[in-house]
């Protein structure tokens, strides 16, 4: 064989290889029963404020803890390794991204939808033109 043919199918099979590779990451919401297999899962929800939220930023400042309930109801506490995000109170909805472990959801990455401060002005002026 001509050796620019070897060299374009190695070339070929290693494009092949890194994009199975990029394409196995997480692109699709689970829930928590989803995550029970222990695979690396985003999961989307709402914050449940009737549960308590710890955080203690002078002791373990990249551990913040909160209950989470997914889109179909399943309500499961929820260990972010990372800093407690700004206004996270006031979060309409979450994404995290992580794993499943006994019982508890441990993310490393979150994502979150906040209300619009543009929202009533919005209503206001669609009600001013209507």
């Amino acid at each position: 064989m001509n050796r620019n043919i070897i060299i374009s199918f190695i070339l070929i099979a290693v494009g092949v290889l890194v994009f199975s590779s990029v394409s196995k990451d997480v692109s699709t919401y689970a829930s928590f029963k989803d995550a029970e297999n222990g695979e690396r899962v985003k999961i989307v929800g709402q914050l449940s404020k009737d549960k308590p939220m710890e955080y203690d930023p002078q002791n373990k400042p990249n551990e913040f803890s909160f209950f989470m309930k997914d889109d179909k109801g399943v309500e499961t506490k929820v260990v972010l390794s990372k800093p407690k995000p700004q206004d996270f109170e006031m979060s309409e909805q979450i994404v995290v991204t992580g794993v499943l472990s006994e019982g508890v959801f441990e993310a490393n990455e979150i994502l979150m939808k906040c209300p619009s401060k543009y929202k009533d002005e919005e209503i206001a002026i669609r009600n001013q033109e209507g």
